[in-house]
């Protein structure tokens, strides 16, 4: 068992290349920390980490160790929170990094149902859409909109939804603006659309329900990051946002915005959880699937 405990703290150490980092997340001091991993290489014989004053590589020997170690940590922690399954109370702190506007817009009713589902499990939500790195960062998972990760090799992707985008507008707009009755006349109007949705020189692409394809060339003057500005920009009659269904039903319902080419749409996002690992303590694979339900 003492020996099992040193790989743990070794793995740690190894995954984030500095003892102080380390000692916070395992909640102990640098130096007791320090001191353990040098007694793990007194027992096993062989130096592990290269370390200097700003920050710690593994040597050969530390980056086999290294690999072995880490399925191993993993399948123990899995069996110890295999338990706390059984007895249908899992704990610890979940740590999620996620885009502001898929928390708020999406996932909020999702979570505080979740909270109350699994009373024991504490939250640390970031709120980014930067690029976190899952092995050194003290994140459990990412949620994030579009494409998987491609790298690096060892991020796990699971698809958790696909959400379809629409066309919408204020009926102030619809008033002043011209004709609107095919996707191609979307050329002249104003477009509310996020970063992603157009190729090089202002081209949107637009699909129709049966996959038939239409380019659209718009010099749009709104390209943003944020859904809910798109949302809110195309409520204040500035033009035609693309939103899921389920985000714009109640302005629908309340005549704040109308459902334009309702044929019409841009490709839908696909939304997956991002992990470091296959190995998910119980917290972290429960919470996926009751997003997963919730979502699709």
């Amino acid at each position: 068992m003492e020996v099992l405990s040193y790989m743990r703290l070794f793995v740690e150490v190894a995954r984030m290349k500095n003892f102080r980092r380390a000692a916070e997340a395992l909640e102990m001091p640098s130096s007791t920390l320090s001191r353990q991993i040098a007694q793990l290489e007194k027992t096993i014989g062989l130096r592990l980490l290269h370390r200097s004053t700003r920050k710690v590589e593994l040597t050969e020997a530390g980056e086999v160790y290294f690999k072995r170690c880490q399925s191993i940590v993993e399948e123990a922690q899995i069996a110890h929170e295999s338990l706390l399954d059984v007895a249908e109370r899992p704990t610890g702190t979940l740590r999620v990094s996620m885009p502001v506007d898929l928390a708020t817009d999406y996932l909020a009713p999702i979570l505080a149902d979740f909270s109350v589902a699994y009373p024991l499990i504490a939250f640390e939500f970031d709120l980014t859409p930067r690029r976190i790195d899952l092995q050194s960062e003290p994140f459990d998972l990412a949620i994030r909109m579009g494409p998987p990760p491609t790298a690096p090799s060892t991020l796990v992707a699971r698809r958790i939804a696909v959400l379809q985008r629409y066309l919408y507008a204020a009926p102030a707009y619809l008033k002043k603006a011209p004709p609107l009755t095919h996707a191609s006349d979307l050329s002249q109007h104003v477009l509310c659309i996020g970063k992603g949705a157009t190729k090089p020189g202002g081209v949107f692409r637009f699909f129709d329900r049966g996959g038939k394809m239409v380019e659209v060339a718009s010099a749009t003057r709104f390209v943003m990051n944020s859904v809910g500005l798109s949302r809110a920009l195309a409520k204040q009659g500035v033009g035609i946002a693309a939103l899921d269904t389920e985000l714009a039903r109640d302005d629908v319902a309340a005549g704040r915005l109308i459902h334009v080419l309702p044929e019409w749409g841009l490709k839908p996002i696909e939304v997956h959880a991002i992990t470091d690992t296959r190995f998910l303590p119980a917290r972290t694979r429960l919470f996926i699937d009751f997003v997963k339900a919730r979502l699709s």
